[in-house]
């Protein structure tokens, strides 16, 4: 079965070429041309993965970002014309999963959409694997991919998910941002460190009462990051 696409950007050209090629390689693409058409068409389709455009009409790609992370973890690979630093990581701060930034190559998109796929069917073979996993008021269900503090659901997206089972299964032991990149990323994954490090201050906000004096997700000063609970 195809996967299904929603590419957003508002230069037509950029959208008619993606949905051309994806849709050459049997995937079902649906096209929206700023912020608000795209946040609707997020809310009634479910889709495998959004291509969202940075600089849209109507409301920007990191509004629909945030807001399509109120009630959905689908990956959103983030497209925008800035090569700045900060616009990559204020994309992965509002949720996004990966970025581009044009003019990019179709043929990356395409093994970025591939690595995120596998990186995805991998995630639901080991949720069949794990259970339940309690560890103070922390509470973590691998099967449907939620976690509870005090009984209460926190909202983790994708990756967010990805870093904490890793290192609650694997407990006291010293992940560099390297391994978890690759780890959680994937090798081919063409970002850098900065990337672990939004994500685990952002799971830190999420299940940590205090998240400058961690009870669960510690650092190792100059090595990495591990899980032990205190």
């Amino acid at each position: 079965m195809g996967r299904k696409v929603l590419v957003v950007d508002d230069e037509k050209l950029i959208v008619k070429g993606l949905r051309f090629s994806l849709e050459q390689d049997g995937m079902e693409v649906d096209c929206a041309y700023d912020g608000e058409e795209a946040l609707e068409m997020a809310k009634e389709t479910k889709y495998d993965i959004i291509l969202l455009d940075l600089m849209l009409p109507k409301m920007d790609g990191l509004e629909v970002c945030q807001q399509i992370r109120e009630f959905s973890n689908v990956p959103i690979l983030m497209i925008t014309a800035k090569g700045e630093d900060m616009d990559k990581i204020l994309g992965l701060e509002y949720g996004a999963d990966d970025y581009l930034t044009k003019p990019f190559n179709i043929l990356e998109v395409k093994a970025r959409i591939k690595a995120i796929m596998r990186r995805s069917a991998n995630a639901q073979e080991e949720e069949a694997k794990q259970k339940t996993i309690e560890i103070g008021d922390l509470k973590m269900d691998c099967e449907s991919r939620r976690v509870f503090i005090d009984g209460t659901e926190i909202n983790l997206t994708a990756k967010e998910f990805d870093v904490l089972e890793l290192l609650i299964f694997n407990q006291n032991q010293v992940y560099s941002r390297e391994n978890l990149l690759n780890l959680v990323w994937g090798y081919e994954y063409p970002g850098d460190v900065r990337t672990v490090d939004v994500h685990i201050r952002r799971l830190r906000e999420k299940i940590e009462k205090n998240p400058s004096d961690p009870k669960y997700v510690h650092t190792k000063w100059g090595v990495g990051y591990y899980f032990q609970a205190v």
